[in-house]
């Protein structure tokens, strides 16, 4: 399973709880490639993720902001996942928030993530086009242009699979 030697697991379940909170350590971990965040911009890119608006709303920036600002992050900062300067208002991620960012990944039925399936699709597939274009013995005798087709289809099938076995958290994500 993933690495818990920080954080126990229903602390990481008590992180993931919260919309805002899971957004927070998405922007922190993924976004601003693990650099600070000042809390504005923070709550500028939650509230747009929320409202489905950019710029977002003032009063739906201000709810994250003091929400962030009051709750959150200092809870975040807590339990050691974030670094917050309440004085400069900025956030870093600590080693512990990719504890947590590895939990927000989906993970197949199998234990592999789906990042994963579509990394080694992808690499799967150059490799194969490059070999028959270079001439290596057996698979020079499918045309190149066959084999990225048929890695496109099954990446298309993948994809197709992933969002019909995701079908009810997708469909619940866009009801909001």
């Amino acid at each position: 399973m993933f690495n818990t030697d920080t954080l126990s697991e229903e602390t990481i379940y008590e992180v993931l709880a919260n919309s805002r909170r899971r957004e927070a350590i998405r922007h922190l971990t993924v976004e601003s490639t693990g650099e600070a965040t000042t809390l504005h911009e923070l709550s500028q890119e939650i509230a747009a993720r929320e409202t489905g608006e950019s710029p977002p709303p003032r009063p739906a920036r201000e709810s994250v902001y003091n929400s962030l600002h009051q709750t959150h992050l200092p809870k975040l900062e807590e339990l050691g996942v974030v670094d917050y300067d309440r004085d400069a208002r900025e956030v870093h991620p600590s080693d512990r928030a990719r504890d947590v960012d590895q939990y927000m990944e989906v993970v197949t039925s199998h234990g592999v993530t789906w990042s994963e399936v579509y990394r080694s699709l992808g690499v799967a597939s150059l490799t194969l086009v490059l070999w028959s274009l270079v001439g290596f013995p057996v698979v020079s005798t499918v045309d190149p242009v066959l084999w990225t087709s048929g890695s496109l289809a099954l990446f298309a099938l993948l994809v197709t699979y992933q969002l019909w076995s995701n079908r009810w958290y997708i469909r619940q994500s866009l009801q909001g």
